[in-house]
Order: structure tokens, then C-alpha cells, then sequence
């Protein structure tokens, strides 16, 4: 007994010893990524809410806005209350400014720009482009589908600024550059289920929007870049399924571009 009071004691005066801030930003992650997933998500809505919409024309639709603005709230509402509320810091520090926009919007461009010209040749896999976008009737009819994109805008926020914002800038006093790979690891294991490479590339992706959102000191950059990459994605593949066109050639270009029209 007394051995186990002397390891109590020395693990009151380790916690004790801790960073408050630190110690809040890890335990308010795995409990907001806790609640996320249990409340917020898609699975929570279809096992209990999916009934009650059944009688709308895209109850699917309803169930991504449900997952969408639900993490809004717990990613985005909640984080930026446990700053002003509890750190009394402001949501500057936290990314929410423009900071370095010359560069900032610069590498965005070359980013989309690369990955644009990546989506163009993946998604001639039609097996790539129709797992894209997740919404089935956001293939079929245009205003759903920027409905649908509208949602992810609202989601890629709040996912940008859990990971990019309150997570990264979070720790950076405390572990530096350390913070990026630190950001990293929830952010690739939440894509686990994903394709593969879509995965794999969380990876680099994690790594590249992290060094971006401390390099430019805000997470603005890391939403235009994800969001646009997302938004291409969806745009390019409903275009190759509306026209069954899965060609990478210029009129395979000339095909697709005559489906917005």
C-alpha cells in the first residue's frame, strides 16, 4: 500500500508539472474526434435520424449536411470557445488571418495547379470517378450537386482548423516544428478507409499543409488548397460520368467541357 501511495504521489506531481495549454489541446482532440464520430457523423444519422427524412427528395443530402455542420460545430464552434473561453488567447494566434498572402496564395496556385493536372489522369479510371463525389444524386443534377460542394466548403473550414489551426499552432511553442508531424497522425488516421493512395497521400498532404499553414502563420491556405482539390475531384468525375468519357486526350477535354454547357 504504501509503495502505491508513493507512485500516486509522484504521478500528482508529474501532472502537476504539466502544460495546462498542451494538456487541454490533446484531451479536447480525442474528445471532440470522440464526439464526432458517435454524434456527428453519417452512421449516427442513418441509424437514427435517417428515418425521419425518408419522405425528402435526397434525404442522402441531408444526412452529408447533417455530418457537415455538425463537425462544424464540434471541430470550429467548440474549439474556438476553448481558446477565447479558457486560454483567453487570440484566434490570430490560432491562424485565423491571412498572414504571409503573397506566399500563402502563391503556393496554393502551384498546388491546385499539380494536383489538377494529377486528377485529370487518375479519374480517367472509371472506377476512380465514380466513388466521386460521395453523394450519388450530386452526379445526376447540378444544383445538389453545388449544394453538396456548398456543405464541404462549410466542412473543410472546420476540418482545416482543427488540424492546421487549433492542433498545429496549438503546440508549436511547446514542440516547434514538431507539431507538423504531431497534426499529422490523426489527420492520416481519420482517411483510413479511403482508396489506398487517396491514404497514402494524407501523409504527405498532412505534412506539406502543415509546413504551409506555419510558413504562412494561418490555415486559410490549407481550406482553398483541400477544398479545390475536393472540388476538382467532384467536378472532373461527374463531368467523365455524365458523358461516359474516360479519355485523357484533348477531345476527351473538348467532351467533357460541352457537359457544362
Amino acid at each position: 500500500m504504501t509503495k502505491l501511495l508513493q507512485e500516486l504521489r509522484k504521478l500528482v506531481v508529474i501532472i502537476k508539472e504539466l502544460d495546462k495549454r498542451v494538456t487541454i489541446i490533446f484531451l479536447s482532440v480525442a474528445i471532440l474526434q470522440t464526439f464526432s464520430f458517435y454524434f456527428t457523423s453519417r452512421r449516427f444519422f442513418r441509424e437514427n435520424l435517417f428515418q425521419y427524412f425518408q419522405s425528402f427528395s435526397d434525404p442522402y443530402l441531408i444526412e452529408y449536411f447533417y455530418w457537415f455542420l455538425g463537425d462544424f460545430f464540434t471541430f470550429l464552434i467548440l474549439g474556438v470557445l476553448i481558446i477565447k473561453l479558457l486560454f483567453k488567447e487570440n484566434l490570430k494566434d490560432y491562424g485565423f488571418q491571412l498572414g504571409d498572402y503573397k506566399l500563402g496564395f502563391l503556393l496554393t496556385i502551384v498546388f491546385i495547379v499539380v494536383m489538377l493536372i494529377l486528377i485529370w489522369f487518375v479519374s480517367a479510371s472509371p472506377s476512380f470517378a465514380q466513388k466521386y463525389p460521395h453523394l450519388p444524386g450530386a452526379r445526376l443534377n447540378w444544383n445538389t450537386f453545388l449544394i453538396y460542394e456548398a456543405g464541404m466548403l462549410i466542412y473543410m473550414f472546420s476540418w482545416e482548423f482543427m488540424w492546421r489551426g487549433y492542433m498545429l499552432f496549438g503546440l508549436e511553442e511547446k514542440f516547434g516544428y514538431y507539431s507538423v508531424l504531431i497534426q499529422m497522425i490523426p489527420f492520416v488516421i481519420l482517411h483510413n478507409g479511403k482508396p489506398f493512395l487517396e491514404t497514402l497521400g494524407a501523409i504527405f498532404g498532412g505534412i506539406a499543409l502543415g509546413i504551409l499553414a506555419l510558413r504562412t502563420r494561418s490555415f486559410y491556405y490549407c481550406v482553398i488548397i483541400h477544398i479545390g482539390v475536393m472540388f476538382s475531384i467532384d467536378f472532373v468525375s461527374t463531368l467523365r460520368f455524365r458523358a461516359n468519357e474516360y479519355g485523357i486526350g484533348v477531345e476527351s477535354f473538348i467532351n467533357l467541357i460541352k457537359q457544362i454547357f
